[in-house]
């Protein structure tokens, strides 16, 4: 709708004295621009109202701010006989500077844990996402192919520690989830996590959507110490451990913001995500299996006039398991962002 109506703005322009965006002023240009900016402000109300008592507009359509990205992945290998491998990487950090107009946003990070160590290569990570009162969808992709340090590697109830360097792993996630909420008028995800709305009183939501995303996992733990390669199950072919899946989940969760003094809203949110996963997980024969994932995310937010600070974290876990083995990898995210709203038009 954004779009069609900027189309009317530059098809109309020759047509009006000078280009406005005001959106009264479009609508004298002459039927097309009248019927996209009502077209706009319907679908502007359907999938952006609310109750005013609750939530309200920053009444700024841009915002500039800076951001300070820092995050982890760890993973966690239930083997048979009461073994254990667990492993972790260092934290990677980025620091960015983005522009957003309305729900668009373009910017760009640099990755300073890369120029710090020097290195090629580095752990990758990238999200787009768009949110509204109605609803919000989000794609994702992550990437993990430089390596972690183990900690653990045997029996369970052992207190060895490790501190091994190991590369042995290719893991890349891709996925899109789409979901709905239910009290829409009253809770603003955006609020506490987009900081393109602001919550007035407390209030919580449940919501439900879809979650399609594809797994490819690969640990080589061919080159780890040869003392400990007899925890390693035999049934791991070449000492690989290996999945190939794409998965179909249905997404249910509960955010709540609560406004506990002015100017503050601190935002949780909780949500599993429960479906169906196909293909290769360490085998050769392709299986449909239970699919697992969670997320879990936190902010607080501070708020003052065209000023905001925001303070979250996140936290992403998938669960695989394939009766012998149970795998658990998960990312820990946090993020400080200030910023500066405005208004060109």
């Amino acid at each position: 709708m954004l779009i069609t109506l900027l189309c009317a703005v530059f098809m109309s322009a020759q047509r009006a004295s000078a280009l406005s965006f005001n959106l009264d002023s479009i609508a004298t240009w002459g039927k097309f621009p009248r019927f996209c900016v009502n077209t706009y402000r319907w679908g502007d109300k359907f999938f952006n109202g609310y109750d005013t008592a609750y939530v309200q507009s920053t009444g700024y359509k841009f915002n500039i701010k800076v951001s300070a990205d820092s995050w982890l992945d760890g993973y966690n290998f239930m083997l048979p006989n009461r073994t254990t491998i667990l492993m972790h990487s260092d934290p990677s950090t980025s620091v960015g500077l983005h522009l957003t107009y309305l729900a668009v946003t373009a910017g760009y990070d640099v990755n300073i844990s890369q120029i710090i160590s020097g290195s090629k290569k580095s752990r990758k990570r990238w999200r787009f996402g768009f949110n509204c009162m109605l609803f919000a969808a989000e794609v994702y992709y992550t990437r993990n192919d430089v390596g972690t340090t183990i900690k653990r590697f045997g029996p369970r109830d052992s207190h060895e520690r490790y501190d091994i360097p190991f590369d042995g792993i290719d893991n890349t996630t891709l996925g899109v989830d789409a979901y709905y909420f239910f009290n829409h008028k009253r809770y603003s995800e955006a609020a506490t996590f987009n900081y393109s709305r602001l919550q007035k009183k407390s209030q919580g939501a449940f919501y439900t959507g879809l979650s399609f995303y594809s797994q490819k996992l690969d640990f080589d733990f061919s080159t780890v110490p040869e003392n400990l390669q007899q925890y390693i199950p035999e049934t791991w072919q070449e000492r690989h451990y290996k999945v190939n899946t794409f998965n179909y989940a249905v997404r249910l969760g509960y955010g709540y913001n609560w406004v506990f003094a002015p100017k503050w809203v601190l935002g949780v949110s909780e949500s599993p995500i429960i479906g169906i996963r196909k293909g290769f997980v360490n085998s050769a024969i392709e299986k449909v299996s239970l699919s697992l994932y969670n997320r879990m995310k936190l902010s607080v937010v501070w708020n003052s006039g065209r000023f905001f600070f925001g303070a979250s974290g996140k936290f992403d876990l998938a669960i695989v398991n394939d009766r012998k083995t149970t795998y658990a990898g998960g990312i820990l995210s946090g993020e400080a962002v200030f910023g500066i709203r405005f208004n060109l038009w």
